[in-house]
C-alpha cells in the first residue's frame, strides 16, 4: 500500500472503515460513563441500594476489562471483522437487556454482558485499522481519535442527563440504553459492507483458564469490598476477600506455566514496567472513583438534577481534553516528568476541592468549577501518558502483550476504584453527612496519589521512540 504525505487524505473506502471503528469506540466510552450521572435515577427506580449503586458503576468496567485481552486474542485466531460484528450484535442486544430490565439483578447481569461483549467488540477496531492502513494513513486516521473521544466524554453524562430530565414516554433512565439499539441496527449492516475481512490465524493460541481465573479472583474482590462496606468484613465479605487472593496466586501461576499467558512472566522482571502498571492502577482506580461519587455527592447531597450534575462536572472534562491534548505535545520533552506533574495537579485538585467543600459545602458554583477543573487538568495530564511511559523500557517482543495487559488493567483500575470510593461514599453517608463523605473520599484519593509519587522514580525516563512523536 503506497504511503502519503500528511496532507493528503485518507482514501474514501478507508474514511468509512474509521467511521464504523470510532462509532464503536464512542459507543464503549459513553456506555461506560452513563451511569456516573444515571446511578441515582436508575437505584431510585429498581429500588437498589448502596451495593446496587455500586455495582452499576463497576460491573461493565469488571468484564471490560478481564476479557480485553481474551478479545484481542480471539480476534487475531477467528478474524477481526467477525467478532467485531458479532461484538456490536451481543452489544446491542445487552443494551436492550439494560434497558427492559425489571429489577437490580437483571440490570447488573446485562451490564456484564454488554462489558464483555464490549471486549470483543473493542480490539478488533485498532487491529482492522492497524492491518488495512498505511503508516501514513495511520496517523491521520489516529489524529480523529483524539476529538471525536473527547466531545463524546463531554457529551455523554450531558446527554444521559438530559434523557433522564425529559422522561421521554415516562421511561426514565431506560432510553439511554435503548438509544444503543437504534445505533446498532444503522451500524451493524454498515460494518458488514465496509469493514475488510483480515485473514483469521487459526494458530493462535488462547488462554480460557487464565481469563476464568482473573474474571472469578476480580469478581471475587470487588463482591468483597462493595460487601463489606454495607454487612460488615466478617462473613460473605471477608470469605470472598480471602477466595479472591487465592484466585490472584492461582492466576499468577497460570501466568507462568501457560503457553499463551495473558501476560507475559518476563514483563515483570522489568521494573519499569511493574512500577508504571502500579501507578496507573492506582492512578486511575483513583479518579474514576471520584469522579462517580462527585455525581452521587451533587445529586444526593447538592440535591442537583442528573443534567445539573452533568453540567457541573464540565469543568473537569474540559480540564481532561485541554491537558490529554497538552500532553501530547509535551511528553516528547518532559517523560516521565509529565506524570509526576499529572499526579501532583491531581493532587491539587482533589485539595482544592475539599476546600472548597468545607467552605460551603460546594454550593458556590465558581468554587466548584475552579476545583474540578484544576483536577481535570490533573487527570488529563496523566490519562495519556503514564502507561505509555511504562512501555519505554518494554522490548519489541514484548510489546504487544504489554499494551494489551495496560489497557486491561486500565479497565480493571476502573471497576475497583468505582467499588472501593463508592462504598466508602455510600457507606459514610448515613453516619456523616454527604460533605463528611465525600471528604473522606478525597482523602482516600490523596493517599493513594501520594503513595504514588516515588514509584514514578522507577519508571522508564521517557516513552517508546514511536509513541512520543
Amino acid at each position: 500500500m503506497s504511503s502519503l504525505s500528511p496532507s493528503q487524505a485518507v482514501r474514501p473506502s478507508l474514511i468509512a472503515v474509521l467511521a464504523v471503528v470510532l462509532m464503536a469506540d464512542v459507543l464503549d466510552l459513553v456506555d461506560g460513563t452513563l451511569t456516573s450521572i444515571a446511578a441515582p435515577a436508575i437505584a431510585r427506580d429498581l429500588g437498589g441500594g448502596a451495593g446496587f449503586i455500586s455495582w452499576l458503576g463497576t460491573a461493565y468496567a469488571l468484564a471490560l476489562g478481564v476479557f480485553l485481552v481474551l478479545g484481542g486474542r480471539l480476534g487475531d485466531r477467528f478474524g477481526q471483522r467477525r467478532l467485531f460484528l458479532i461484538g456490536m450484535a451481543g452489544f446491542t442486544l445487552s443494551s436492550l437487556a439494560c434497558g427492559l430490565s425489571v429489577n437490580p439483578a437483571m440490570l447488573i447481569a446485562a451490564r456484564f454482558a454488554q462489558g464483555a461483549f464490549g471486549a470483543l467488540l473493542i480490539p478488533q477496531g485498532m487491529a482492522i485499522l492497524t492491518s488495512t492502513f498505511s503508516r501514513a494513513e495511520l496517523g491521520l486516521a489516529f489524529s480523529a481519535f483524539g476529538p471525536v473521544l473527547g466531545l463524546s466524554a463531554m457529551a455523554g453524562p450531558l446527554i444521559g442527563g438530559l434523557i433522564i430530565d425529559a422522561d421521554i414516554a415516562d421511561l426514565g433512565w431506560r432510553p439511554m440504553f435503548l438509544i444503543n439499539i437504534v445505533i446498532g441496527l444503522i451500524g451493524l449492516p454498515i460494518a458488514a459492507w465496509v469493514l475488510p475481512k483480515v485473514p483469521a490465524r487459526p494458530d493462535v493460541r488462547l488462554d480460557g483458564p487464565g481469563s476464568l481465573l482473573l474474571g472469578l479472583a476480580m469478581l471475587a474482590a470487588i463482591y468483597g469490598l462493595i460487601d463489606g462496606a454495607e454487612a460488615g468484613w466478617i462473613g460473605a465479605a471477608g470469605a470472598a476477600l480471602f477466595a479472591s487472593l487465592v484466585l490472584f496466586a492461582a492466576f499468577a501461576r497460570r501466568q507462568v506455566t501457560a503457553e499463551a499467558p495473558i501476560i507475559l512472566a518476563s514483563l515483570f522482571r522489568s521494573r519499569g514496567f511493574v512500577s508504571g502498571l502500579v501507578v496507573g492502577f492506582a492512578f486511575f482506580a483513583t479518579v474514576n472513583g471520584l469522579v462517580f461519587i462527585i455525581s452521587l455527592f451533587l445529586q444526593g447531597t447538592l440535591d442537583v438534577s442528573p443534567s445539573g450534575a452533568a453540567l457541573r462536572m464540565l469543568p473537569m472534562t474540559l480540564g481532561i481534553i485541554v491537558a490529554s491534548v497538552a500532553g501530547m505535545a509535551l511528553i516528547p520533552r518532559l517523560g516521565r516528568k509529565l506524570v509526576v506533574v499529572g499526579l501532583g495537579v491531581t493532587l491539587l485538585g482533589a485539595v482544592l476541592l475539599a476546600l472548597v467543600i468545607g467552605v460551603d459545602g460546594g454550593r458556590t458554583v465558581s468554587f466548584l468549577a475552579g476545583a474540578l477543573f484544576v483536577l481535570g487538568l490533573g487527570m488529563g495530564s496523566c490519562f495519556g501518558t503514564i502507561y505509555d511511559i511504562a512501555l519505554g523500557d518494554i522490548s519489541a517482543e514484548e510489546a504487544g502483550s504489554a499494551s494489551g495487559s495496560l489497557s486491561a488493567a486500565q479497565q480493571l483500575a476502573a471497576s475497583t476504584g468505582m467499588a472501593v470510593m463508592s462504598s466508602a461514599y455510600l457507606g459514610e453517608v448515613s453516619r456523616l453527612t454527604g460533605n463528611g463523605a465525600l471528604l473522606l473520599c478525597l482523602a482516600i484519593a490523596g493517599a493513594a496519589i501520594l503513595l504514588s509519587l516515588p514509584l514514578t522514580l522507577l519508571m522508564p525516563k521517557a516513552a517508546p521512540a514511536e509513541l512520543a512523536h
